[in-house]
């Protein structure tokens, strides 16, 4: 049974002071519902993607505050899902499951974050958790930390020097940071020059050897929601739709310091997108535009790889040679990216479904890619230990 997105709805990303945990969910989940064509009666069962509103805001129990949406959401099942930084498309991956099942014929899919309610050392601290915490976070890894192990890995397997991998990571930032210009909700709207961002300034210090602060995605509020039914009802309501054609999710060691998964590329990463393509019937050749997880510089180099866009250790061709660029081969992250646009954890994978599905519906948020009919997402939560890959493709 094929499942499909309805309705849409993606907060302003970036400190949002006046904002709450609870206010950004319920305003995500309400604004969904009005875009979906549905009453909230409809609405079956709510799924709310979250990492750590405990961690951040004293707040675990949070999926049943949905019900404050609207009162015809009271006695209705809410499940809040926790995947680390996957949260958001692991609670899509089972409202999908949900529907697919028969069990219920309409989801409301909700991913919110409030991080900025700590300073950055309890932030970093509250994230640690995600690690494998005896080995990693407990010995005071953080998260720059564990991707500086893959940036380090990368450069001792193909013989880069760190002037090399950081003139291939300065691409990357501006790239991200150029898009995110046209992006209204983008919590950084600043343009970089790569000679900047390539060496290492007052201003731009190395926070986990060979990463520097440029390098690294934003602490951020915000809050994304879909509602999925199936692609037959969809298609009853809505002029123009967009079908989750695919979804793979892979699992890895939790551990990326320990040695049982290489740490100079994403293997786990390029299962859930080959399996993903696969599934749909597909190649990489056959997308349009991507949403990837670029929590950090290193990891959309190794994203590129992983997408079948270069080969192993030649990953910077992809950017150098315009590929991954609006107006190229494959634009990735035309929003900004976690890099720019912003990384409210527990939102980001859904952020990713509404921005592709905006892309494909000709409504994008930010730069639009032209005539974009297939597009990819890929989410990753902690360091490469949970990968879900997802193709959408218009289908009216």
């Amino acid at each position: 049974m094929a499942v499909s997105m309805i309705g849409f709805y993606h907060s302003k990303v970036g400190k949002l002071e006046n904002e709450t945990i609870y206010s950004l969910l319920v305003e995500a989940g309400r604004r969904t519902i009005e875009d979906s064509g549905l009453e909230p009666k409809d609405i079956d069962a709510i799924y709310v993607g979250n990492y750590s509103g405990g961690g951040f805001n004293k707040q675990e129990h949070i999926a049943p505050f949905a019900v404050e949406i609207h009162p015809d959401l009271r006695f209705k099942p809410c499940t809040r899902v926790e995947n680390a930084c996957a949260s958001g498309s692991t609670a899509i991956e089972q409202a999908m499951l949900a529907i697919e099942s028969g069990r219920i014929k309409n989801a409301l899919v909700i991913g919110v974050e409030k991080m900025t309610s700590l300073k950055t050392a309890g932030v970093t601290e509250v994230l640690a958790m995600a690690s494998y915490y005896p080995e990693e976070g407990g010995k005071g890894y953080s998260f720059p930390g564990l991707y500086a192990e893959y940036a380090k890995g990368y450069m001792a397997k193909y013989g880069y020097s760190k002037e090399e991998l950081w003139d291939m990571l300065s691409y990357i930032t501006v790239k991200a940071h150029k898009n995110a210009m046209a992006n209204p909700l983008a919590q950084m709207h600043v343009e970089y020059e790569r000679e900047y961002v390539r060496t290492i300034q007052e201003k731009n210090p190395l926070i986990a050897d060979p990463l520097k602060l440029s390098d690294c995605s934003l602490v951020s509020d915000g809050a994304a929601a879909v509602v999925l039914t199936t692609t037959e009802r969809a298609l009853a309501i809505k002029d123009k739709v967009v079908e989750i054609k695919s979804l793979a999710h892979t699992s890895d060691y939790l551990s990326i310091v320990e040695g049982k998964r290489p740490n100079y590329k994403l293997e786990a990463a390029q299962a859930a997108i080959q399996r993903a393509l696969r599934d749909a019937n597909m190649t990489i050749n056959d997308i349009n535009v991507a949403e990837v997880h670029d929590c950090f510089t290193i990891t959309e180099l190794l994203i590129y790889e992983a997408m079948g866009l270069a080969e192993e250790g030649r990953g910077f061709e992809a950017i150098k040679n315009g590929d991954v660029y609006v107006g190229g081969r494959l634009p990735v992250n035309p929003s900004g990216g976690l890099k720019a646009k912003g990384h409210p954890v527990g939102a980001t994978g859904v952020s990713m479904h509404v921005l592709i599905a905006k892309q494909l519906l000709g409504e994008a948020i930010g730069l639009q890619v032209e005539n974009a009919k297939a597009g990819l997402t890929l989410n990753i939560g902690g360091s490469g230990a949970t990968n879900i890959a997802s193709v959408l493709v218009r289908i009216k």
